[in-house]
């Protein structure tokens, strides 16, 4: 084989390829087959990561795990499928047991679950929408009801639709990205923060697009924007609590079954 040694490089532009990664950081790129991804597109929102070839990635087996949450328990949003279950792995893997809130990606979630119980981890699959507070409120009931209690929040789920023009968003297409995508949040943290000790942690999912823009993805972006808002006055209010609230912002090209319903 054909390999040559991999960094990031100065505009963190990570190339494609990697086969292993050394303690030092530095990686090995297979050279000798071209990397081709197949064409595709689902029509349904949310996608299904099953139907995607090939399959994203979600687990790292070089990862050396240390404990740092042991015995906590985490709530995950869209912890089924792409983002949210590479999380949902994450954090078993440091000894969290996880809640993974999703729709109605029923194969996903329970591809999801047997793998983190092939770790094991523990983990309760909650299907329903979050666009509903009383859901919501479920959520919660289900979370306190099984481990007794919440130490983490991940706000991950979201939907986007492209459009060309401004002018093709319905009323209808701009108000279910926003409910879908910040008035979930608010419902949701709202009722786990009735229940979150000092030393808790609420992580909110952004995107880079809310700092560049996106032209067909207006609605998304506005909604990606509010919650960088809501994020840092969260943040302000609940520091004199101990509990953390940050957002982190994904790069613009991950294989996921969302980017797969743009036809990427």
């Amino acid at each position: 084989m054909n390999y040559q040694y991999y960094t990031s490089n100065q505009n963190g532009q990570d190339d494609y390829g990697l086969k292993y990664i050394n303690e030092q950081g530095y990686g090995l790129i297979c050279k000798d087959y071209k990397l081709e991804f197949p064409p595709q597109h689902q029509d349904t929102q949310p996608g299904m990561e099953y139907l995607m070839t090939p399959r994203p990635i979600f687990n790292n087996p070089y990862y050396r795990a240390s404990g740092k949450l042991m015995n906590k328990v985490a709530i995950i949003t869209g912890g089924d499928s792409g983002i949210g279950r590479a999380v949902a792995v994450g954090f078993v893997k440091e000894g969290a047991s996880v809640v993974i809130v999703y729709y109605n990606e029923h194969k996903d979630a329970e591809e999801t679950k047997e793998f983190i119980e092939r770790l094991g981890g523990s983990c309760i699959l909650l299907a329903g929408d979050i666009k509903d507070s009383n859901f919501c409120d479920k959520i919660i009931e289900e979370t306190m009801k099984k481990f007794g209690q919440i130490d983490i929040l991940v706000n991950n789920a979201g939907v986007q639709y492209q459009q060309k023009s401004l002018l093709d968003i319905t009323d209808e297409q701009f108000d279910l990205t926003m409910k879908t995508n910040i008035y979930s949040m608010f419902y949701l943290t709202k009722r786990a923060l009735k229940h979150m000790l000092p030393g808790s942690s609420i992580i909110n999912v952004t995107s880079i697009t809310t700092f560049k823009g996106e032209p067909e993805l207006i609605d998304y972006v506005t909604s990606k924007g509010a919650i960088v808002g809501f994020t840092r006055s969260l943040a302000t209010n609940l520091a004199s609590k101990n509990i953390r609230v940050n957002a982190v912002s994904p790069r613009c090209f991950l294989d996921t079954a969302s980017t797969c319903l743009l036809g990427s």
